[in-house]
């Protein structure tokens, strides 16, 4: 089946869609928890919750703005911030290139969306139709440039559910090169990129 950009973004990939997280997941040290009990990177934005304006923060910076939606007692979470995050080759591409806000799926903070309309994170993921965690959102472009629309209009890019590294990484570089905008199926984008790296001699490691 062809990944468009529209069904992609039901299609997780990875062991994490199916429900078969690996058994070492629960046994291994704990990871740093926020107030709200979210796994969490020293790294990840601190912010006035203005989301126009911390898109203009990291344009300014030449990044990119990204919104991580998480829960509490996520698998899915935890896995993300055990396995791909604490790659650091990989987290380290993600902060050179982008700003990562991390939101609550069910918080209570008030969060102003990009159209100006305040309300709590809760209803935030409501309004942009969120249910899933975890799901990243992906903001390109000059933010003074983009429509009074809410931030589910404005995305370029949602990555649903846990995704293996090669994948997850693959999903920062279809954005940080526009990608996204060339070439809207992403499973064709992403077997042309692994062929290129494959032909560079480097090792592709998909599962």
């Amino acid at each position: 089946m062809d990944i468009t950009r529209r069904n992609a973004l039901m299609l997780p990939v990875g062991l994490g869609a199916l429900g078969l997280l690996p058994q070492s997941a629960a046994g291994e040290g704990e990871l740093p928890l926020n107030d709200d009990g979210l796994h969490t990177q020293p790294w990840f934005h601190t912010s006035f919750l203005d989301l126009k304006e911390d898109a203009q923060e990291a344009h300014d910076a030449g990044k990119s703005f990204v919104i991580l939606w998480e829960q509490r007692g996520c698998p899915y979470c935890r896995e993300l911030h055990r396995i791909n995050l604490a790659d650091k080759e990989l987290s380290g591409y993600i902060q050179q290139n982008f700003v990562v806000l991390q939101l609550n799926l069910y918080g209570a903070r008030t969060v102003t969306d990009f159209d100006g309309k305040e309300m709590e994170e809760r209803e935030l993921a409501r309004r942009w139709r969120v249910n899933f965690t975890p799901t990243i959102s992906y903001f390109a472009g000059d933010p003074e440039k983009y429509a009074a629309k809410d931030g589910g209009a404005l995305e370029a890019w949602r990555l649903i559910g846990y995704w293996k590294p090669f994948h997850f990484k693959s999903s920062f570089v279809y954005v940080e090169t526009g990608g996204y905008a060339s070439e809207p199926n992403f499973q064709k984008w992403l077997t042309e990129r692994r062929e290129a790296l494959k032909a560079k001699g480097e090792k592709v490691d998909i599962w």
